[in-house]
């Protein structure tokens, strides 16, 4: 049994956009502007990390038009560097990344949902891990169900960026001097930009998990490049206009932290209960992105153990509903323990370094295949965009890996550690049940 081709064009769209966009649009622009110090600057950084997520996009986008399988990323590696490599990112994705970010997900909506209805923080942990349940529930039950979901929280969640947009510049409620002075040079250059750079990249994170669902979207070769160009090119502009309507509401001398920036922003529109309604905002935010992430995830959980290199029943779909439902459960079940333990935060901060270093070595394979027959979509202005999104994430990787050198070499430890568990346990073509 096969998963079905059965998402068009917008519904990839909305699967990126609405994955991308959580809560950092509305915690990195202070931190962004307060490193570099002037308007210029965070315009500047927005539109070159804008241009390089594009880049790499692109060259995804080739990938994901050769190789229009469930996957992403792994699938990529696997076709590209081998299988061994493939396993150490589904390694890294199954008993790390994934089930700690839906974990941080889940808390970080429940932190925001508790300014509308308080909880104790045992009920805090139980709602977060309700919420992954049922919202995996979902996933299970159906992809169109989850697709469907996911449309409507992320036209809800576009729509209300937009009212803000609109509302914040026409209404007047603002002073155009929160620009001034627009070009200044802050005074330690080098730092401030990394954190600025550094920031604006983890802003547009995750834009590459769309191409796990490439073998449920119909006519792949066309629609995931096209579906990756204009989500990337959407959450540029929106991070941009959302970024410049926040400091045209509130003065950058006056903000007193990333966390209450969004807030204040809300009380100059909404007055004294603005703060709940961004609180509102947020959750339909972070709800969208727990959901796409709950969709994309176990896709590679799939396609690995199609692949024998994880228990073969994961790779075997619900029979009545066509879904990955064990490679979910799983999923599920690791972010649950991570909730209730209160840990995911300090173990998916020492794996930032290998998560950007394995995007780097699947934009890179695009060297090794570009010029080899393809009559289907090849990258745009090769070999330009992989140097351009390479040499960016190079700088990237050295920023994080001089910032955190402890925690990036634990990372990319504890992922080597899957070396001997691949050749020693699992060998190269055994299949397990």
């Amino acid at each position: 049994m096969q998963l079905k081709r059965q998402f068009g064009l917008w519904t990839a769209v909305a699967l990126l956009v609405g994955q991308v966009i959580a809560v950092g649009i509305f915690l990195t622009p202070a931190g962004m502007a307060k490193s570099v110090g002037s308007p210029f600057w965070l315009l500047a950084i927005w539109i070159l990390m804008g241009a390089m997520t594009l880049s790499g996009a692109l060259c995804y986008g080739e990938l994901a038009a050769r190789f229009p399988e469930a996957g992403g990323s792994y699938v990529y590696l696997r076709e590209l560097w081998g299988k061994a490599v493939a396993f150490l990112y589904g390694w890294m994705d199954l008993l790390v990344l994934d089930p700690g970010l839906t974990a941080t997900l889940a808390v970080g909506l429940t932190s925001y949902f508790v300014y509308l209805v308080p909880l104790s923080p045992f009920g805090k942990q139980i709602f977060a891990v309700s919420i992954v349940v049922g919202l995996g529930l979902v996933n299970i039950l159906g992809a169109k169900i989850s697709a469907n979901l996911l449309k409507v929280l992320t036209v809800l969640k576009i729509a209300t960026l937009l009212f803000i947009i609109v509302f914040g510049f026409l209404g007047g409620f603002g002073n155009w001097n929160n620009f001034t002075p627009f070009f200044a040079v802050p005074t330690e250059t080098f730092g401030a930009f990394a954190g600025g750079i550094v920031g604006a990249f983890f802003a547009f994170a995750g834009w590459w998990e769309v191409t796990r669902m490439a073998g449920e979207v119909e006519n792949p070769q066309k629609n995931v490049p096209k579906a990756l160009a204009i989500g990337v090119v959407a959450i540029t502009v929106i991070y941009i206009l959302t970024s410049a309507v926040f400091f045209y509401l509130v003065p950058l001398s006056n903000v007193t932290n990333d966390e209450t920036f969004a807030a204040q922003a809300g009380e100059v529109l909404f007055g004294r209960i603005g703060g709940l309604i961004f609180a509102s905002i947020v959750v339909i935010s972070v709800l969208a992105t727990l959901v796409a992430y709950l969709m994309v995830s176990p896709r590679v959980y799939f396609a690995m153990a199609k692949d024998g290199l994880f228990f073969k029943s994961f790779g075997e779909l619900h029979p009545r509903f066509g879904t990955p439902h064990r490679a979910t459960i799983i999923q599920i079940i690791l972010a649950g323990v991570l909730i209730l333990s209160g840990t995911f935060e300090q173990i998916i901060s020492y794996f930032f370094f290998v998560v950007v270093f394995f995007i780097a070595l699947t934009v890179a394979g695009i060297f090794k295949i570009h010029k080899s027959e393809f009559s289907g979509y090849k990258t745009f202005l090769y070999p330009l965009t992989p140097i351009f999104f390479l040499a960016i994430t190079a700088i990237v990787l050295l920023m994080i890996a001089m910032k955190n050198p402890f925690q990036s070499f634990l990372g990319v430890a504890v992922v080597l550690l899957g070396l001997p568990v691949y050749y020693f346990i699992l060998g190269k073509n055994t299949r397990i049940n």
